[in-house]
């Protein structure tokens, strides 16, 4: 089967140098290699994150993480800030973890805000709060650093962040930014294969995780701390993953991170700039647009242009390339198109391409 080229919010494009690194042969994970291979990497995904922490390795999606940051840091109530389809389901899941959770819900297309945090946090009933950082079904980002700051009023409050489809494509500075849980799964703006998430966490949740007793094992923060101390991870890590998590560490830093948050930047750019030419505007509220994805707006709001989507998603697959016809409730009246990962403006023009020679067709 002729290679469709990906272009939806993840998993994304993974590059052929990557794939390769992926199918080196197995070693014993509790052996010296791994150790090494991990020990390597250490100081590389504290730079990316910014971080003096540790940076741990699940293999899982991030919602393994995230779920497991409920379980391990909530003990009296978690706030759970909600913009899109992903932030949402946050929500249900603290409640199947058998916590106590309260939605903070702006509608969607728009971002979370820091007053609004505040008034929530003011009650003094939450003890943690949960943000996706780049809600990847809205395209909309949230400004991670004005919600952050609130942690110096409200330093008892574990601030859990998903990172997924933001990490690695713009600055996020960690120690910084003060807050408690980062992740991120790797399919997106990292361009691995999905299966593996990124995290780290402060001293701060991992003294609560210490004193949580119903924490499990799996996505146990003190076993992962444990662990990587010895460069190890707590259970089978896919060793495949790491070695490609390595070789894209090569390929981040040869670039330069700043050179690549700058990339992104471009792509998006570049991106918006299309679909503004062809008409059509944004579904997220001006301003808190995405930098690793856009979504266009297509009826879901008023304004702009309006075309069939499955029609176009078909012309440009018949090309060579995948695009996403929407998320959710909005699916059909929005489209995203990813700019994440290992693109550049010129394979972006690829993409243009073929979609203006889609939307001749409509």
């Amino acid at each position: 089967m002729a290679h469709v080229k990906l272009h939806i919010p993840g998993p994304v494009e993974v590059s052929p140098k990557t794939f390769k690194a992926f199918c080196s042969p197995m070693i014993g994970h509790r052996g010296q290699g791994f150790k090494d291979l991990y020990a390597k990497m250490q100081p590389q995904l504290q730079q990316l994150l910014y971080t003096k922490q540790l940076v741990y390795l699940s293999t899982s999606s991030a919602w393994g993480v995230m779920e497991g940051a409920i379980r391990n840091v909530v003990h009296k109530k978690v706030l759970n800030c909600m913009c899109g389809a992903f932030s949402d389901k946050w929500l249900d899941v603290s409640k199947r973890c058998g916590k106590e959770a309260e939605a903070l819900q702006v509608p969607w297309g728009s971002p979370i805000r820091a007053e609004q945090v505040d008034a929530k946090l003011a009650t003094g009933q939450f003890d943690a709060l949960t943000l996706i950082h780049n809600e990847t079904s809205t395209g909309v980002m949230s400004p991670l650093a004005e919600i952050a700051a609130l942690k110096k009023k409200y330093p008892d409050v574990m601030f859990i962040v998903d990172a997924v489809s933001s990490m690695t494509g713009v600055k996020i500075e960690f120690d910084a930014l003060g807050i408690d849980v980062l992740l991120a799964g790797t399919q997106k703006a990292f361009a691995l294969p999905p299966g593996l998430t990124v995290f780290t966490c402060s001293p701060a949740a991992l003294a609560k995780a210490a004193t949580t007793k119903d924490r499990g094992y799996y996505f146990d923060f003190v076993e992962f701390q444990k662990n990587a101390e010895q460069s190890m991870t707590p259970s089978t890590p896919s060793i495949g993953h790491v070695y490609a998590l390595a070789s894209k560490l090569e390929d981040i830093f040869a670039e330069g991170l700043d050179a690549r948050f700058a990339r992104h930047k471009k792509t998006v750019e570049a991106t918006r700039g299309w679909a503004t030419k062809n008409g059509f505007t944004f579904y997220p509220d001006a301003g808190f647009e995405s930098m690793t994805l856009t979504c266009v707006n297509n009826g879901a709001k008023p304004g702009g242009r309006v075309v069939d989507v499955a029609k176009l998603q078909k012309s440009v697959k018949d090309q060579g390339f995948l695009i996403d016809g929407g998320y959710g409730k909005i699916k059909g009246t929005t489209f995203r198109l990813s700019s994440m990962g290992d693109e550049t403006e010129a394979t972006m023009n690829q993409l243009f391409a073929a979609l203006d020679n889609g939307m001749k067709g409509l």
